[in-house]
């Protein structure tokens, strides 16, 4: 027993084995961590990473994916959030969580990619609120409340607002907005729009979404489609429909 207790002695003020240790608990940390993030975005169901602050140090995603087709797409209609040309050639349809920090990353994103395309490319958004994000359904049901009361125009302006602000005082955005107090507060009370935000999840959950962001991007002339999950360069989309637009 003497030269048991002399052997772990040595061993615990040995330098090499102290920092041999400290590496291995390292690299386990870190590949624990790696299988929590799926394309700069969160897995639906996955809350390890859902509490990091929007504004955590500015780490470059990962390389993306590349695109795949999507899954049974539900054909966008009069009823969406449509952000652009109508008639548009391409459209991207964006599967988000409003308090998800990876979506507020990838806001800025969609919005230069619509711009610079223009009347070539419009943006659907669809409600995809994850579990362990308690804003995110409640912000879903306010939005399509001021879509009814406000129109397309209002549900954009809530939208950037929530994504650009982090403000979650939806009857302050409301009021900002011009709309019905009284209105929007039985709208939003009632859960009104409950049934439309589960009928998008599962309709994107068919598509192949399985976590936010998740983007289809639609060739309307041919109907081909194709799948970018998580939150990622600009230039992902532009190779995607670059290619559709030609």
């Amino acid at each position: 027993m003497p030269f048991d207790s002399a052997e772990k002695s040595a061993s615990s003020n040995n330098p090499w084995f102290v920092v041999s240790v400290g590496l291995i608990c390292l690299m386990v940390g870190y590949g624990a961590a790696s299988l929590n993030v799926f394309g700069g975005g969160l897995l639906a169901g996955n809350p390890t990473v859902a509490n990091n602050p929007p504004n955590a140090p500015n780490v470059p995603p990962p390389p993306a994916p590349p695109a795949e087709e999507a899954g049974d797409v539900p054909e966008v209609t009069a009823e969406d959030h449509i952000r652009g040309n109508p008639n548009a050639a391409v459209t991207i349809v964006e599967y988000s969580d409003y308090e998800c920090p990876f979506c507020i990353r990838h806001h800025p994103t969609m919005k230069q990619v619509t711009e610079k395309y223009g009347d070539d490319v419009n943006w659907v958004y669809r409600h995809f609120p994850l579990s362990f994000h308690p804003k995110a359904e409640p912000a879903a049901l306010a939005s399509e409340c001021v879509a009814e009361l406000g129109g397309n125009d209002a549900f954009w302006k809530f939208t950037d607002t929530v994504f650009e602000e982090g403000n979650y005082d939806y009857a302050a955005i409301a009021k900002d907005l011009g709309l019905n107090a009284s209105q929007f507060d039985s709208c939003l009370s009632g859960a009104k729009y409950r049934d439309k935000v589960n009928a998008q999840m599962s309709g994107g959950s068919a598509a192949g979404v399985d976590g936010t962001p998740g983007s289809i991007v639609i060739n309307n002339k041919t109907g081909d489609t194709r799948l970018i999950s998580g939150a990622v360069p600009a230039s992902s989309f532009e190779s995607v429909i670059d290619a559709m637009l030609q």
